[in-house]
């Protein structure tokens, strides 16, 4: 309990909450690193797409949007009353974690901003060293990455942040710190970005799997998480001590809220499968096309060499008549 408390008090000093409802978890109430974060990220991925346009060169308005939405729904979850009400929920913490681990990277990875950032970045001149472009590509060959983005790891790190975090003390533990609280949120966007980025195949990475690969990748680590969602639901006990009467709006029944933690888990699932099965899809129709262009192109080639060929035999064998006839 005192835990709980104390863990108002970080947050302001402020008293309980009233009742959760959608226009006080939509009040603006901004948590500091995260909305520097998405400013920063904003300003940077612009002043990106504005260099490639200047030069000339294409950059899909759609990726803007993607990276824009991405960077909206990290600010909806954590800068408003969401967040507040995330200290002392479990269902508006679940909400948070669905959309930082499920939505916000799936967006943001539509926005390709590893593919802008090495289209934008020069590279750096001769005898400079290294450059920033240069520092990206290095990055992105190093082992470390190679392994931290192989679904060997990525599959069992996105379950495990699951279960290890809500059926042990670590959940409580970090809780009770604004730096545990921010940190577990950072931790569920990292996690949610490393899970999608090869299963997305749109920004270039160490592992690039065929689309095949891509959507059993995707349905491997779904069969837990909606496991998980059930598990929550049908958990007679408090899973957690940090959501306690002490510090949850008045009047409100803990476990009935620990099961709407559990249901917005396990339904939440079915939202970002849609969407990258969808992305998939037109991934894999333009794909098919492209390849289909191809190879007419290298039929077309191949035709007006066979034509070519046959044109060059027929005039052989006009020579060798000519030959013949002046002979004679």
């Amino acid at each position: 309990m005192g835990d709980g408390m104390a863990g108002m008090h970080h947050h302001g000093g402020m008293g309980t909450l009233g009742p959760f409802t959608p226009s006080s978890a939509l009040t603006w109430s901004p948590d500091w690193p995260f909305l520097i974060g998405c400013l920063v990220a904003l300003v940077l991925y612009g002043a990106g797409a504005v260099r490639l346009w200047r030069r000339g060169d294409k950059w899909a308005v759609g990726r803007v949007i993607a990276w824009v939405l991405g960077l909206g729904s990290i600010t909806l979850v954590t800068c408003t009353g969401l967040n507040d009400y995330g200290m002392v929920l479990f269902s508006a913490h679940m909400m948070q974690h669905m959309v930082l681990s499920m939505l916000s990277p799936i967006l943001l990875l539509l926005g390709a901003p590893i593919t802008l950032a090495l289209r934008a970045l020069r590279p750096a001149g001769k005898g400079s060293g290294r450059g920033p472009r240069e520092l990206v590509v290095a990055l992105l060959h190093s082992r470390y990455v190679r392994v931290i983005s192989h679904p060997g790891f990525t599959i069992p790190l996105f379950i495990a942040s699951l279960y290890a975090l809500y059926f042990t003390p670590l959940f409580d533990f970090l809780m009770q710190y604004k730096v545990g609280h921010i940190g577990m949120m950072a931790h569920f966007l990292a996690v949610g970005l490393l899970f999608f980025w090869p299963i997305m195949g749109v920004d270039p990475g160490p592992h690039r799997p065929g689309f095949v690969m891509r959507i059993i990748e995707l349905f491997m680590g779904m069969p837990f998480h909606a496991f998980f969602g059930v598990a929550v639901m049908m958990a007679t006990g408090q899973l957690v001590t940090t959501f306690n009467a002490a510090v949850a709006p008045p009047g409100t029944n803990l476990l009935n809220d620990q099961k709407i933690a559990g249901g917005i888990t396990w339904a939440f699932g079915e939202i970002p499968t849609a969407i990258v099965l969808i992305a998939l899809t037109l991934q894999w129709a333009k794909s098919e096309e492209r390849q289909a262009r191809r190879q007419d192109r290298a039929a077309d080639r191949d035709g007006d060499a066979e034509l070519a060929a046959y044109n060059e035999y027929l005039a052989s064998l006009d020579r060798r008549g000519r030959k013949i006839a002046d002979a004679s």
